[in-house]
C-alpha cells in the first residue's frame, strides 16, 4: 500500500515500491480570502508550537498561510483558513486537478477560491512559497529536513512536524494548526466531532469490536516479500481509532523497526496474524493472495477477513488521514472493515 509520505514523485514510488500552482505571486485575491478567514483569531498569541526542531512561536493571528507536506491545508481550511498556498496532490487526486476531492469541496463550500499549487516531487519550491508572502508556513505532517525547515523559516515562521517524519496523527495535526492559527479551541471541538462520528459510524458494524487489524501492501510482481505498517504509522493509528487493535504479532515484528513500514518475507508471512487486514495488492487483487501457497496462509487472507483498498482517492483518504477526509471516506471504509470482521473468527 502506497505509503504516501513522501514528496510526490518519490511519494508515490515509496507508497507503491515501499510497500508512503505553480504560482510566482499570490492572488490579491487568495489573500483577501485568507485575511477574512483568519479574522476573529486574536486570542491565544504569542503561540508556540513544538516541533522536531525546536519551537516556532507565532507572533499574532496569520493572515497568509502556506502548507507544505500533507494534511496542514485539510486541517486549517476546516479551522477557516484557506491557505495561499499548498501541494500538488500527485496521488488520490482522481480527476487530475491537484486537488484532493474533500480538500475541494470544503474549499468550494466555503465559497473561496482554489488556492495555488506548488509542485514538492523535487523539493520544496522556495521561490514559489515564497512568492505567496506567507506569514505562516504549516508542514504539520511532512518530511521537512533540518535544511528545508531552516530555509523556510528565512521566509516565514515554520512549523515542522512533531515526531516521526509523515507520521503525525490527524489528532495532531489539527492541534498543532489549531494553535498557531489562534483556533485552539475550535480545533478541540473539531477533533471531538470526528472521533463522534468514528464511533457513530463503527457502531453500525458490531462485528468490528474486539478485533485486531493490520495494514500490508503486497506487489503482485513480487511475492516473495509483504510489506506491513507499523504501530507508528498513520493508516495504522487510523486504524486503532476505529476500534481494532494492533495485533501482538504486528507489535513483535516491528519491535526493532524504526520506520513506518517494513518488510517480511512471504515464507513467515503467517506471522502476519490479525483479525481483520486492510491489503493493498497493487497490479492484483485479494485473488493474488488466495492463490498463492504462502500468502494464502496469512490468517486473514485464508478467512476471508480482508478490506481490500483498490481505489486511490479512497487508499490516500485512510494513508493520510485529516478532519475533512475522514468524514468523506468513513461511511465506505467503516463498511469494508465491519464486512471483513464478519469473516473474523
Amino acid at each position: 500500500m502506497p505509503s504516501l509520505r513522501l514528496r510526490r514523485s518519490a511519494a508515490v514510488l515509496s507508497i507503491l515500491a515501499a510497500g508512503a500552482l505553480a504560482l510566482s505571486a499570490c492572488s490579491s485575491g487568495t489573500a483577501a480570502q485568507s485575511d477574512d478567514a483568519s479574522a476573529g483569531s486574536d486570542t491565544g498569541f504569542p503561540a508556540t508550537i513544538e516541533h522536531v526542531y525546536g519551537e516556532t512561536v507565532v507572533e499574532s493571528a496569520p493572515k497568509s498561510v502556506a502548507t507544505v507536506g500533507w494534511g496542514s491545508f485539510d486541517a486549517a481550511i476546516a479551522l477557516g483558513t484557506i491557505p495561499v498556498a499548498i501541494p500538488t496532490s500527485a496521488f488520490g487526486d482522481t480527476d487530475g486537478d491537484g486537488y484532493l476531492e474533500w480538500t475541494h469541496d470544503a474549499i468550494t463550500a466555503a465559497k473561496a477560491d482554489l488556492p495555488p499549487l506548488h509542485d514538492e516531487t523535487d523539493g520544496i519550491p522556495y521561490e514559489e512559497i515564497d512568492g505567496t508572502a506567507p506569514d505562516l508556513i504549516l508542514g504539520t505532517n511532512s518530511g521537512l529536513t533540518k535544511q528545508e525547515y531552516d530555509t523556510l523559516s528565512k521566509i516565514a515562521p515554520t512549523v515542522a512536524y512533531p515526531g516521526a517524519a509523515w507520521g503525525t496523527s490527524w489528532r495532531d495535526s489539527t492541534t498543532m494548526v489549531g494553535t498557531a492559527l489562534g483556533r485552539s479551541a475550535e480545533a478541540g471541538k473539531l477533533i471531538a466531532d470526528t472521533e463522534k462520528s468514528i464511533s457513530t459510524e463503527m457502531a453500525k458494524y458490531p462485528a468490528a469490536e474486539g478485533k485486531t487489524g493490520m495494514v500490508m501492501w503486497v506487489d503482485a510482481k513480487d511475492l516473495g516479500k509483504v510489506q506491513y505498517y507499523t504501530p507508528q504509522d498513520t493508516r495504522v493509528q487510523y486504524l486503532n481509532d476505529l476500534g481494532f487493535a494492533t495485533p501482538q504479532s504486528i507489535k513483535d515484528l516491528a519491535a526493532d523497526e524504526k520506520g513506518f513500514v517494513a518488510t517480511i518475507s512471504a515464507e513467515e508471512a503467517d506471522k502476519l496474524d490479525a483479525d481483520v487486514a486492510v491489503i493493498y495488492v497493487q497490479g492484483g487483487d485479494l485473488s493474488t493472495l488466495q492463490n498463492d501457497p504462502l500468502l494464502s496462509r496469512i490468517p486473514a487472507v485464508k478467512s476471508g477477513a480482508v478490506a481490500q483498498i483498490d481505489d486511490e482517492a479512497l487508499l490516500m483518504a485512510i494513508s493520510a488521514p485529516t478532519v475533512l477526509s475522514i468524514p468523506w471516506a468513513l461511511p465506505t471504509y467503516a463498511k469494508m472493515l465491519g464486512e471483513a470482521a464478519a469473516h473474523a473468527g
